[in-house]
Order: structure tokens, then C-alpha cells, then sequence
């Protein structure tokens, strides 16, 4: 029997299964399109504006958005993780500037950024009103603050509770990483937005096209016959805005 593949999140083993990087590289197209069509909904162009993104990982995102012409800040809780995205950022876009802070005390400027993304948080946080009067506090008045996460839902639980943290064929995330009581609906998302000042503008599901391929491309992932790049054409994430959100959503919010 072969042996389980190493589940380590931001590390640089090359054995390890991370799921940090597995959900980043597979939610990039995603996240980009839906950046662009908020750009359009909320008038705001990225030439000339500042960005930061919260749970930046391995900068993935914050390179995308430096290549729609943002001057990025890119923040995230791991130190290794923050090291990686210099690392791979400092040739393609060396003007990003990489922090390691948690996401209830970033250390930047008040009113410093038109846009905030926030990534691999909402949904791991148990504190979201500090998370939120933080983003509150760097962006400008007006700036608007783009985020995706997890329902609270059934099959949200089977997928994140289950099968992303226990079931052995298809896990990718240490135990713990995720609860039911840090999965919030949209409704409680737009209640704690409202509590901070940040008016909730718009909720868009995303979803693999066929759910199927999501399990087939996470196993053979475990099983290192594909690697994380290779993931997003097997899983083809679409974003569904007149859809219900039954796992992820994106939203944006602005600030009052």
C-alpha cells in the first residue's frame, strides 16, 4: 500500500500536498474575472490605485492583480509563505511589496488602498469583526473590499469538513483548519460587513463546471500523478452569479 502524501500548508517540500496552493492556483481564473468585472460594477480603475491582498499565500493573486496594473501590497500570516511569494514574484513583478501580519493587525497606513482582497480568510477566522474593522481602517472612503469564502451549507460541510480534512482519498488540509462555525452564510457576512461600515454590494457563486472533476483532480493530486498547475483545467471553476452559492461565493462590498 503506498504511503499517505504529506498534507503540510506553505510548505516547500516538494512531497507535500498543500491546500493552501492547491485552492490559489485553482481559484485564480475565478478570482481575476470576478476582480474585473467589480473594477467595471464599482468604477474603479487599477491604473494609478493601491491594492493589498490579506491571505496572499504564495502571492499568486497579488501578481495577478499587479499585472492589471495595481500597486500591490501583499499580506499574509505565514512568514514562509510571505518568503515563497518574494521569491516568485521579485522577477515578474519586483515593485510588490510582501508583509507577514495577521489579518486583525495589518500594520498599514488608515485609508491607504482603493482595494482590499481578502483571501483563505474569512473562512479560517474566528475573529471576522477585527478582521473587517481592519479592513475598514486601510481602505480609502469608497474603496472597496473584494473577498471570497464558504457557505455554511451541507455540501459545503461534506467538501470542507469532510472530504478536504478527513475522508483519506481526498484530503488536502490539516484538521482543524476549518469549522462549521467559521463557514458563514452570505446574510451573516453582509451583517458583519454592515457592522464595520462596509456596505455589501454583490454575492456571485463559483464552481467547478462538473463537481466530479474536483474529486478526480484532488485524488490524483494526492497520489502525485498531476501537480497543483495542473489542476485548474481539470476542475474549470466558472463563476455563476445568477446561482445560489451552495460552497464558494465571491462578493465586494464598498466602503461608506
Amino acid at each position: 500500500m503506498a504511503a499517505a502524501p504529506h498534507i503540510e500548508l506553505d510548505s516547500r517540500s516538494p512531497e507535500a500536498v498543500d491546500g493552501r496552493q492547491i485552492r490559489a492556483v485553482t481559484f485564480q481564473d475565478s478570482r481575476l474575472e470576478y476582480v474585473r468585472t467589480t473594477l467595471k460594477s464599482a468604477d474603479l480603475s487599477a491604473s494609478g490605485s493601491r491594492a493589498v491582498v490579506v491571505g496572499s499565500g504564495r502571492g499568486l493573486l497579488a501578481r495577478g492583480l499587479a499585472g492589471l496594473g495595481f500597486d500591490v501590497v501583499a499580506v499574509d500570516p505565514s512568514a514562509t509563505a510571505t518568503e515563497m511569494a518574494r521569491e516568485a514574484g521579485d522577477g515578474e513583478h519586483p515593485g510588490i511589496e510582501y508583509r507577514t501580519a495577521p489579518a486583525e493587525q495589518l500594520g498599514l497606513a488608515d485609508g491607504a488602498f482603493d482595494l482590499a482582497y481578502y483571501a483563505d480568510t474569512f473562512e479560517i477566522t474566528s475573529e471576522l469583526d477585527r478582521v473587517l474593522a481592519e479592513a475598514a481602517r486601510v481602505l480609502r472612503p469608497g474603496g472597496v473590499l473584494i473577498y471570497d469564502t464558504v457557505n455554511r451549507t451541507l455540501l459545503s460541510r461534506l467538501i470542507y469538513l469532510g472530504a478536504f480534512q478527513r475522508v483519506p482519498m481526498t484530503r488536502i488540509m490539516p484538521a482543524g483548519r476549518y469549522t462549521a462555525a467559521r463557514l458563514r452564510t452570505p446574510a451573516e457576512l453582509t451583517a458583519a460587513l454592515d457592522r464595520q461600515g462596509l456596505r455589501n454590494e454583490d454575492i456571485c457563486d463559483f464552481k467547478p463546471k462538473d463537481p466530479r472533476s474536483l474529486v478526480k483532480a484532488t485524488m490524483a493530486r494526492r497520489k502525485g500523478q498531476i501537480s497543483d498547475e495542473q489542476i485548474p483545467p481539470i476542475v474549470d471553476f466558472v463563476l455563476a452569479p445568477d446561482a445560489r452559492p451552495l460552497v464558494t461565493y465571491l462578493g465586494y462590498a464598498r466602503k461608506g
